[in-house]
């Protein structure tokens, strides 16, 4: 069965890749920090308010949306490259 040749990964696409992988990965985290600092009262008598717990509670949304958009971008970037490559294998 002959293979087929490794394509390369391009700088943008692991950059892209690396980048969303990161955002989700801390979003979701910051997600179980708020489930666990509710779990030990944390909220409890305005706790939420002080220190890093602002930051925390919000991060998800900015962090998941923009982990999605870069993953589509990353998708578009795959997919234009495999298109070159397909249309230069083709001629």
């Amino acid at each position: 069965m002959p293979t087929e040749a490794e394509r390369p990964v391009s700088r943008v696409e692991r950059i892209l890749a690396f980048m969303s992988l990161t955002l989700v990965a801390v979003s979701v985290l910051a997600i179980l920090a708020v489930i666990i600092g509710t779990g030990f009262g944390a909220g409890e008598n305005d706790g939420f308010s002080r220190g890093i717990w602002p930051f925390i509670i919000v991060l998800p949304a900015p962090g998941l949306t923009l982990g999605l958009v870069l993953l589509l971008a990353l998708l578009v970037v795959s997919w234009s490259r495999r298109g070159r490559e397909n249309k230069r294998a083709s001629h």
